[in-house]
């Protein structure tokens, strides 16, 4: 239930010719740390919008999942032209919730985001692909820095984590990255 079908390095990795080759038709987004830094509010991060609009322009359906605030969630549907929902009550709730939003099946479907225990185990319990990206900043509430330290031992663990299978090639120790798209 941990184990991410594939890592990518950055959300802008995902094409729509990758999606494509997988029978995937919709993307649902994590939004804190995986599209923007947590907490962050200003300007979308350069070359964001112009990949979610090369998504839609490929008949890609797109959509934020997050636990983030009402108020967060709807600044940057506004700022990124993409619907979305929260708090989406990740990883119990908000996948189902969007799936019957897209009415699309689960094998139609990517899941994207930066943490095991909220975007891949919720996009897997609802029998997604799933996608974990490395977080875009290091500051995040103090619950997630604990549970980042439980992610990190589940990620080199090869029964749970990444080396037990995933498509991707992926290194353990390079999981917490600086951010791949910048704040500006």
């Amino acid at each position: 239930m941990l184990r991410p079908k594939a890592h990518l390095q950055s959300v802008t990795a995902i094409t729509p010719q990758w999606l494509e080759e997988r029978g995937l038709k919709a993307v649902l987004l994590d939004l804190d740390n995986t599209l923007v830094p947590y907490k962050t509010y200003g300007e979308a991060p350069e070359g964001l919008v112009e990949w979610l609009q090369t998504l839609k322009e490929a008949g890609i359906q797109v959509m934020l999942v997050s636990n983030g605030s009402r108020r967060r969630v709807r600044y940057w549907r506004a700022k990124l032209g993409v619907p979305g929902f929260g708090p989406a009550g990740k990883p119990w709730f908000g996948f189902r919730k969007a799936l019957r939003r897209l009415a699309l099946t689960h094998r139609q479907v990517a899941v994207v985001g930066d943490q095991l225990f909220t975007d891949v185990l919720g996009g897997n319990l609802v029998g997604a692909y799933t996608v974990l990206v490395p977080p875009l900043s290091k500051r995040e509430m103090g619950y997630t820095r604990l549970v980042r330290k439980l992610e990190r031992w589940v990620l080199r663990n090869p029964s749970f984590g990444l080396a037990a299978g995933t498509n991707e090639e992926f290194d353990p120790k390079e999981y917490r990255q600086e951010p791949t798209i910048s704040k500006d």
